[in-house]
């Protein structure tokens, strides 16, 4: 079947890191509709069928197996139960700590780290140097084709338990602490220039480059939740990144060798 053809020949591709679902233009991300279509594909053709044996057996599309890796690809995949399904690129250098997911159109770049149940949806887009830490989760997206994924750029540091959802583009730099949850309907607040930083026309939110933030919240201005006390979960930009928070966030070199 052509589209098979096709849909395996895409995913050798992104698997060697030679094309992308999303890639940054003149400063600008942009999705490849055509290949997140190709990828649609393995979903709607692929069978169900029996992999692996005895306890470690599951069922899933025959055309969407987990990816095989070998030690000339330089990913260091540490043993206890991580996987990286069909499609997706591990740069060389990439550590992935046991266990956690990396999904199909997924594209992680050298020199980062997915650390303990944290995953990496389909098609979300991970810089060099990220480091994802323990319990957190960039959601994914094949559907609709136009939206953007997730999109983590280079050097961003994402604390444990963070949720980063729906299309949210974390800038270079940026330091999300542990338990921050970001997606579209999220108000970003920034506390050193007094703005709320909301979704754009694309319904995308962004945090902006260096900036360093936490969870919080926001009291209700008005009706009942007012006469209660309500708050309202709000992240907060509570700096800029500086040499004291390079400190903080530095990894030990040691565990990248």
């Amino acid at each position: 079947m052509e589209e098979l053809r096709r849909f395996n020949e895409v995913c050798d591709a992104l698997e060697r890191g030679e094309i992308r679902v999303a890639e940054k233009k003149d400063g600008a991300w942009t999705v490849n509709t055509g290949i997140k279509e190709i990828i649609l594909d393995g979903f709607r053709y692929g069978r169900m069928t029996g992999m692996g044996d005895g306890l470690f057996g599951y069922f899933d599309k025959d055309t969407l197996p987990p990816r095989h890796f070998s030690q000339s690809d330089g990913v260091r995949i540490v043993p206890g139960g991580s996987s990286v399904r069909r499609g997706a690129y591990l740069a060389p250098s990439v550590i992935m700590m046991p266990p956690s997911y990396v999904n199909i159109g997924a594209y992680v770049d050298s020199g980062s780290m997915i650390d303990s149940h944290a995953l990496v949806g389909s098609c979300a887009q991970v810089g060099k140097n990220v480091h994802i830490a323990a319990a957190s989760q960039l959601g994914g997206v094949l559907e609709p084709v136009g939206a953007l994924p997730v999109i983590i750029e280079d050097n961003v540091f994402i604390g444990g338990n963070c949720g980063i959802y729906e299309g949210t583009l974390v800038r270079e730099n940026a330091v999300i602490a542990t338990g921050v949850i970001l997606n579209a309907s999220t108000a970003l607040y920034d506390a050193v220039n007094g703005i709320f930083i909301r979704s754009g026309a694309d319904g995308r939110l962004v945090v902006p480059e260096n900036a360093v933030v936490v969870a919080g919240s926001r009291p209700v201005r008005k009706g009942p939740g007012a006469d209660e006390g309500i708050h309202i979960y709000t992240p907060v930009i509570v700096k800029y990144r500086d040499a004291g928070t390079d400190a903080s966030v530095a990894l030990e070199s040691l565990l990248r060798d």
